[in-house]
């Protein structure tokens, strides 16, 4: 994470970012009280659990709270830097 970031939604931060991290648990349940009955590794998952195949990490704007992928501010600093004027 070393590019420029801005918001896409207000289009104003360029600074002030939260990056959240996406730690997936693998839990099953009992299907009549809803309590964890076992915690699984990623590897243990069995045919029907589909493991997690989103983001490591998502970026939330610190000014109005746009929660995004990195990409998304990337590519908005990017447009605007490309629309600037020199």
């Amino acid at each position: 994470m070393s590019k420029p970031l801005l918001c896409p939604t207000c289009k104003s931060n360029r600074m002030r970012f939260t990056v959240i991290e996406q730690v997936p648990r693998y839990i099953r349940l009992d299907p009549q009280t809803g309590e964890v009955v076992q915690q699984l590794q990623s590897d243990e998952l069995d045919v029907f659990h589909q493991p997690y195949k989103g983001e490591s990490y998502m970026i939330q704007c610190g000014v109005c709270g746009t929660t995004e992928s990195e990409e998304r501010f990337v590519k908005m600093a990017q447009l605007m830097q490309s629309q600037r004027p020199i």
